[in-house]
């Protein structure tokens, strides 16, 4: 076994759960993060259990997101928020729900097969509960339910999308499926907590990267006008995954898209637990998806696949044969890196809100809850509608981590753990397990409301909506 020290270049969702994940097989880590925290980037806030909310990508990527999905939920037990997803498609859309059932029916069959070789993979609920079809005339019986504050079927969860949905903008049967909600906040402070306990990882936050240079063996980093030897490589460095390619010359091809998210505040709904809510609709168009996603204490977060809300006109570009690193408009630049124009967030926040109001007409009522949760993401090739991959292996002792959506980081590791094994430096094929053991639910809450609070966001958003479930 060589003794191997690992040069993590950026914080992120990938970052971090490269640090943990190797660091507990016995490496030395070094995590370098250009923010003052961990875990900053494009918003997220869905596990995406199945890829119900992505009807253009295929049967494989979805069962490939269902797998990694409850891979993701294992080992960061501490970030999902269990409530469902409700699937609505509006009156106007060229689809019917019925069009949808043969991919939930394949989805249901995965899951029960997942179930049979591992009783561990059973964290969606059961599966022949995996969904369920609303009938109008089933949410016209439940439009008179009281409301319970602690939701655990699905009946009690569609409670409050029969009371305040707008019946005839929307076909039947609603769907509604166990993908459950994702909370950035909380993996952010949950991953922060882990590290800090780490004692063979080395937190370098407030730390950019320079230069990276190969040696004859391993690498030398360069940072403030420092110099470190490292064996390996692992960027993660997100959207700025190109700039790291071009210090080491490695060829690439990639996109890189901005996304915000906006977030809004229901201040009549502070009290009622919705469930998420999915209004499908045509990309880029006036009718593109809306997207519904509850906090507590009344705040929403938003999407509208708009030209006017979360898509940009010139908000995804690719690498040039002259750098690996696409380069983003320097108005998207000054939101990631400064501050977004108040009469902008203002603008975009209160189209979200009409866009959802169409469905949902007493949300007319929101007003803006903040600032937007924002950041650039890339993707990897030239598929924009890609939202399954992993990483790459462009050149010897340097990985390249990929990922569009969060759940595929397991995989990601595993596949650098391999890499890892075949240089010397790991002799298990054993996955890393984490013991949550070491961690209490009220610092992971109390770290993820004081890192909404910095990052100038209601402290709600670092809460969920039932502590202990309700699945």
């Amino acid at each position: 076994m060589k003794k191997a020290k690992i040069a993590i270049v950026g914080g992120g969702v990938a970052g971090v759960t490269s640090a943990i994940y190797l660091a507990k097989l016995g490496l030395e880590i070094t995590l370098f993060e250009k923010e003052s925290s961990f875990v900053s980037g494009p918003p997220f806030c869905h596990l995406h259990a199945g890829g119900n909310l992505y009807r253009e990508i295929s049967d494989e990527q979805c069962i490939k997101l269902l797998k990694q999905s409850i891979d993701f939920l294992k080992f960061y037990p501490f970030v999902v928020d269990y409530r469902p997803t409700v699937i609505a498609l509006p009156t106007t859309d060229k689809q019917t729900p019925n069009q949808l059932l043969p991919r939930l029916e394949l989805l249901t069959k995965e899951y029960k097969q997942l179930i049979q070789k591992d009783s561990s993979n059973k964290v969606l609920g059961e599966p022949n509960n995996y969904f369920k079809l609303y009938s109008r005339e089933d949410l016209e019986k439940l439009k008179f339910e009281k409301a319970s504050s602690k939701p655990k079927s699905s009946d009690e969860w569609m409670i409050s999308v029969a009371q305040n949905i707008n019946f005839d903008k929307v076909q039947f049967p609603l769907i509604l499926v166990q993908e459950y909600g994702l909370n950035l906040f909380r993996l952010a402070s949950g991953a922060t907590l882990i590290l800090e306990k780490m004692n063979n990882v080395t937190l370098k936050r407030t730390t950019e990267v320079d230069n990276i240079q190969k040696k004859q063996e391993g690498w030398l980093v360069s940072y403030y006008n420092k110099q470190e030897n490292f064996d390996y490589i692992i960027n993660s460095a997100g959207f700025r995954t190109g700039k790291i390619d071009d210090m080491i010359g490695v060829p690439c091809k990639r996109m890189v898209e901005f996304k915000a998210a906006y977030v809004s505040h229901w201040k009549s709904k502070e009290q009622t637990l919705f469930p998420e809510i999915i209004f499908h609709g045509e990309r880029g168009t006036p009718q593109g998806m809306g997207q519904f996603t509850p906090y507590p204490n009344g705040y929403f977060q938003l999407h509208g696949m708009t030209h006017n809300i979360t898509l940009y006109d010139d908000g995804l570009v690719a690498n040039t044969p002259l750098s690996c690193q696409p380069q983003l408009k320097q108005n998207f630049i000054q939101k990631i890196e400064k501050s977004w124009n108040k009469e902008e967030i203002e603008e975009r926040t209160k189209s979200a809100i009409e866009h959802l109001s169409r469905f949902i007409p007493n949300f007319s009522e929101a007003t803006v809850g903040s600032k937007p949760l924002f950041g650039a993401q890339q993707i990897p090739g030239d598929d924009p509608t890609l939202r399954v991959a992993e990483v790459s292996f462009p050149t010897k002792g340097y990985a390249r981590c990929e990922i569009v959506k969060v759940s595929s980081v397991i995989d990601m590791v595993r596949a650098i753990q391999k890499e890892l094994i075949k240089l010397g430096y790991l002799n298990t094929n054993n996955e890393a397990s984490i013991s949550f053991d070491i961690l209490r639910e009220e610092e992971i809450s109390s770290l993820a409301q004081t890192l909404c609070e910095q990052r100038e966001y209601p402290r709600s958003l670092g809460c969920r909506n039932i502590k202990n479930g309700g699945n």
